[in-house]
């Protein structure tokens, strides 16, 4: 009797079983979730950074504009990365949500310039920049909880 058909099969990979790839998926997914967990506690981290320390307001009125308007890029920067690392986990509205915040950064930005000349209404648009971290502090704890409960879902 011929049994080459029965012993000359090769042993199953991992690879190309579909448990041993959704296996693999769910990993990765479990990794990149943790990735995109570290970044968003870095980003809280500045964020907190900025938001408690009480001399802020008086340091950025005595700060030239122009160094007040790169730490304005710079937490756009900031907000555009995590836009895109977020691009793929979460849902469509918060990812509305994170697109409106970044466009009243670039708001924020073009009153800065129109008002360069006018000190008092300067304090005002410090205010306001101070209450915007404050909702990008906010929105960035709610992700934070989200980000939690996915991966507490996933299978070990």
């Amino acid at each position: 009797m011929d049994d080459r058909w029965t012993t000359n099969r090769r042993p199953t990979d991992d690879r190309t079983t579909t448990d041993g790839r959704l296996r693999r998926l769910q990993l990765l997914r479990r990794r990149l979730l943790l990735l995109l967990l570290l970044l968003l506690l870095l980003l809280l981290l500045l964020l907190l950074l900025l938001l408690l320390l009480p001399l802020l307001l008086l340091l950025l009125l005595q700060l030239p504009l122009l160094l007040l308007l790169l730490l304005l890029l710079l937490l756009l920067l900031l907000l555009l990365l995590l836009l895109l690392l977020l691009l793929l986990l979460l849902p469509l509205l918060l990812l509305l949500l994170l697109l409106l915040l970044l466009l009243l950064l670039l708001l924020l930005i073009l009153l800065l310039l129109l008002l360069l000349l006018r000190q008092l209404l300067l304090l005002l648009l410090l205010v306001l920049l101070l209450l915007l971290l404050l909702l990008l502090l906010l929105l960035l704890l709610l992700l934070l909880l989200l980000l939690l409960l996915q991966l507490l879902r996933l299978p070990l």
